[in-house]
């Protein structure tokens, strides 16, 4: 299987500027069992740098190993609100450890001069769980604040999230013209 593994400058994402051109991204939202996250960070949007989105994290990075069970893993900057509520989260005990998230990461184009999503959910959101690892469930916020964008206040989030079972696409391109999607999750018949 083709991985997919995308290192998202942070600064860019915060502080968009259109003669740089390195990949940027956006976990445009995000709930946890119960807990829907505020998408409260106002950026702006690579492909129409004149509008503003309202995501709930900035990609550091993504990846996912191609496969239809493998996890999506991200680590993302989040505001002070939503690590406050991540931080009681995580001391909790998780009864239910459902995912719904969706995400755009976003690439230039060097012949077409501009941006175009090379990674993404197509508007549409994932169901996942929160992937354990060795027991633990693989999600952590950093409780001391970012120091590579100072303002606004940002913590590093870290999740990663295994595909219900069901049949999803996560979509990517490697040019404004070269699109594909692939499977994520297996249908199980109920």
């Amino acid at each position: 299987m083709a991985e997919s593994n995308y290192s998202c400058s942070v600064s860019q994402g915060f502080n968009f500027q259109k003669d740089q051109q390195v990949l940027v991204g956006h976990i445009v939202s995000c709930k946890i069992g119960n807990d829907q996250f505020d998408s409260d960070l106002n950026v702006s949007n690579p492909e129409n740098a004149s509008n503003l989105v309202k995501v709930f994290g900035i990609v550091s990075s993504i990846y996912w190993a191609g496969g239809y069970a493998d996890p999506v893993q991200f680590s993302c900057q989040v505001s002070n609100f939503n690590k406050t509520k991540i931080a009681t989260l995580t001391h909790k005990s998780l009864a239910n450890t459902e995912v719904l998230f969706d995400f755009n990461i976003y690439d230039y184009d060097p012949k077409e001069k501009r941006y175009y999503k090379c990674f993404h959910t197509n508007d549409t959101k994932l169901k996942g769980l929160v992937l354990k690892s060795g027991g633990e469930l693989a999600m952590s916020i950093d409780m001391d604040q970012s120091m590579e964008v100072v303002s606004p206040k940002n913590f590093s989030f870290s999740l990663g999230v295994m595909p219900q079972d069901l049949d999803m696409a996560i979509h990517l391109a490697v040019s404004v013209s070269d699109k594909f999607a692939k499977k994520w999750g297996v249908e199980v018949a109920k």
